[in-house]
C-alpha cells in the first residue's frame, strides 16, 4: 500500500517528477550527453528499419514472396507513419515536456518506442499489417518524437555557451543509431531464422526489450540545472548578436509569423529526399544490384549512411556556433545544389533545377 508521502509526491513514480531531476551541487554537466545518447542511439534505429522490408515480404514464402505476403509498397508505410508521428508528437508535446521535465518524457518515450516493437512483433506473428502500423508506426513514432526533443532541450539548457555543439551531441546519436541497429538487426534475424521462419518477430521482441532498457538508463541519468545556474566563467552576451533576439516568442505568437512557415517549409523540403532514401535504403541497394548485394552488405550501406549522418550532425551543429546559423544553412544549400548537379550528369538533355548550362 502506498504511503501518504508517496501519494503526495506522485506515488511510486515520484522519481520521474521534474523536482527529482534537479542537479545537486557538484554535478558535472558532461554526464548529460551520455544520457542523451542512450535515448538517441536507440530511436535512431528508425533509419535502419529498411533492413526489415525485404524479410517482411517473405514471412509466408520464406525464400521468396508468396501471394499472401505483404508487398514492399505496403511495408513502406510503416516508416512513413513513424516519421509523421515523430513530427506530430514533437510538435504537440513541447509544452508538456517543459512542465514535467526530461525524465518523465524520456521514460514515456522508452515505453512507446520499445512497446511499439513488441506490438509490431504481435502483428508479424498474426500477420496483421495494421497492428504493425499501429505498433511501430503510431506508438513507436510517438516515442521517436518524445525521445528526440527531450534530450535536445535539456542539453541546450546545460550548454548555453555552446548551444550548437549541445544540439549536435544529442542529434548525432539519432543520426548514428542505424550504424548499430542495421547490422544488429540483420544478425539477430540470421540467429532466429529457421527453414520455416525468417526471424523478424523474435528480432522485434529483442530490440524492443533492449531499447526500453537503454532508454530507461538515459532517463535515470538525466538531470536539469537548478534555477539560475550558469557554467563557470560564462557571462551572457551584453549585446545580442546579429539575427539573434533576446526576446521570448511564445509558440502561439510564432505561428502567426510568416517566418515560421518559411522556415518550416525549408526544413520539410530539406529532409524529404533524404528521408525517402533512408526509408528504403537496404531494399533499394539489393534490388538495384540483384545477386551482388547481400542483406549483410545492404546493412553495411545503411550503416555507412548513418555514420556520415552522425558525423555531419555534430560537425555542422558545432560549426554553427562559430560561423552562425544562416551561414551554415547557406553552405547546406550550396552543397546540396552541387550534389544534385553531380547526380544529374553532364548530358545537356538531363533535367536541371538551375538555369546554368550543363558542362560538356
Amino acid at each position: 500500500m502506498a504511503t501518504a508521502a508517496q501519494a503526495d509526491s506522485g506515488g511510486i513514480f515520484h522519481w520521474l517528477d521534474r523536482s527529482h531531476t534537479v542537479a545537486k551541487p557538484g554535478f558535472s554537466r558532461w554526464l548529460v550527453p551520455p544520457a542523451a545518447l542512450c535515448v538517441h542511439l536507440c530511436i535512431g534505429q528508425v533509419y535502419a528499419f529498411s533492413v526489415f522490408n525485404l524479410p517482411m515480404t517473405r514471412l509466408i514464402g520464406i525464400t521468396e514472396s508468396a501471394p499472401d505476403d505483404w508487398k514492399l509498397t505496403e511495408l513502406g508505410w510503416i516508416f512513413s507513419i513513424a516519421i509523421v508521428f515523430l513530427g506530430l508528437s514533437a510538435a504537440f508535446t513541447g509544452t508538456w515536456l517543459d512542465r514535467v521535465g526530461p525524465r518523465k518524457a524520456m521514460f514515456t518515450a522508452a515505453l512507446c518506442f520499445g512497446g511499439g516493437f513488441l506490438i509490431s512483433a504481435l502483428g508479424v506473428h498474426l500477420h496483421q499489417l495494421w497492428i504493425v502500423y499501429l505498433g511501430y508506426g503510431v506508438l513507436g513514432g510517438c516515442g521517436l518524437g518524445l525521445g528526440y526533443i527531450s534530450p535536445v532541450k535539456t542539453l541546450i539548457t546545460w550548454f548555453p555557451d555552446r548551444p550548437g555543439m549541445a544540439t549536435g551531441m544529442a542529434i548525432m546519436g539519432f543520426g548514428g543509431g542505424a550504424m548499430i541497429a542495421s547490422p544488429l538487426s540483420v544478425w539477430l534475424m540470421q540467429q532466429f531464422a529457421t527453414p520455416t521462419h525468417v526471424g523478424v518477430m523474435e528480432t522485434f521482441i529483442v530490440l524492443g526489450i533492449v531499447y526500453i532498457f537503454f532508454m530507461m538508463m538515459g532517463a535515470v541519468i538525466v538531470r536539469v540545472p537548478p534555477k539560475g545556474w550558469a557554467p563557470e566563467g560564462y557571462v551572457a552576451p551584453a549585446q545580442a548578436k546579429k539575427l539573434v533576439t533576446t526576446a521570448h516568442v511564445h509558440v502561439d505568437e510564432a505561428l502567426k509569423t510568416p517566418q515560421f512557415y518559411l522556415l518550416w517549409g525549408v526544413l520539410c523540403l530539406n529532409v524529404t529526399a533524404g528521408i525517402g532514401v533512408l526509408g528504403q535504403a537496404s531494399a533499394m541497394s539489393q534490388e538495384m544490384f540483384p545477386g551482388q548485394i547481400s542483406a549483410a552488405a545492404a546493412a553495411g550501406f545503411v550503416g555507412l549512411l548513418s555514420l556520415f549522418n552522425m558525423l555531419g550532425r555534430f560537425f555542422w551543429a558545432s560549426t554553427s556556433d562559430y560561423i552562425g546559423r544562416r551561414n551554415t544553412y547557406m553552405i547546406f544549400f550550396a552543397s546540396a545544389w552541387c550534389s544534385m548537379r553531380s547526380c544529374l550528369g553532364p548530358a545537356r538533355s538531363a533535367p536541371s533545377f538551375c538555369s546554368w548550362p550543363a558542362t560538356p
